[in-house]
């Protein structure tokens, strides 16, 4: 064998393994994110102030059990879920939503309503099964500094039957949404809610997103691995020092 053969098998062996790596990793990354973890970043104000525009989180996969709807694009190559576990209500979780001219869109909301369960506003009032869930007033608004003048809003401390506590915006006192007929959470799904109420399009709108099938379920979030301020973009790091929130990475979702 002369060497000019030996260089052009070494080189034909080195470009192999250097594909085989590059199949291995990209087959790492759809199993972790088919099966375990999942990235997700925060497009809308709907979850302010827990979740704020430019919030980038892991959403926990196995949570919930698995669905067609936990494979890239949705294939419907089964129905039902796989391992299948119920979300206790407070929960802050990822759901598909068929959206026309979108296909299936990606929404997070906190979990408000299970199957059986009646939900209504009353004058801003969240109500689960008749009875008012506690609303105190926290002590500083929120300010909301988009389109020009900070604005503030209020914010209040909602407590759930099972003890799990948030926050709320009130950004208009007699919103649309703030007076609703009761609604009866059917079989095999939820009702979810952001917790921006005066700005969320949820289950209350029900042409829009509606009672959520269990089927729909990505998954649960749960951790907060980075934040960049609203139009900063993610990739940019050289405006890191100013344009990340700090304080917000590592912040664990409850």
């Amino acid at each position: 064998m002369s060497v000019t053969t030996e260089k052009k098998d070494a080189s034909e062996g080195g470009f192999a393994e250097v594909v085989k790596i590059c199949a291995q990793a990209l087959l790492i990354a759809v199993v972790i994110r088919t099966l375990i973890f999942q990235p997700f970043n925060i497009p809308s104000g709907s979850m302010e102030d827990t979740l704020l525009v430019g919030d980038y989180l892991f959403v926990n996969k196995f949570s919930y059990g698995y669905s067609h709807h936990s494979l890239p694009f949705s294939p419907p190559i089964f129905k039902g879920r796989l391992f299948e576990g119920v979300p206790k209500r407070g929960d802050i979780a990822v759901f598909k939503v068929w959206v026309p001219g979108d296909g299936w869109t990606d929404y997070i909301k906190r979990v408000i309503g299970l199957p059986g369960d009646r939900i209504q506003m009353i004058d801003g009032v969240l109500h689960i099964n008749e009875r008012a869930v506690p609303k105190v007033r926290l002590p500083n608004d929120y300010i909301d500094g988009e389109g020009g003048a900070a604005r503030h809003i209020p914010r209040y401390e909602e407590t759930l039957d099972n003890g799990v506590k948030y926050e709320v915006l009130d950004m208009d006192r007699s919103g649309f949404l703030d007076n609703t007929p009761v609604y009866e959470v059917p079989p095999g799904h939820l009702f979810m809610m952001g917790d921006n109420r005066d700005n969320s399009t949820d289950s209350r709108v029900q042409s829009a997103v509606g009672y959520v099938p269990m089927e729909n379920l990505v998954g649960r979030a749960e951790l907060l691995f980075f934040s960049v301020e609203r139009g900063e973009a993610a990739w940019a790091f050289w405006k890191w020092p100013w344009t990340v929130r700090w304080s917000r990475i590592g912040t664990v979702l409850e």
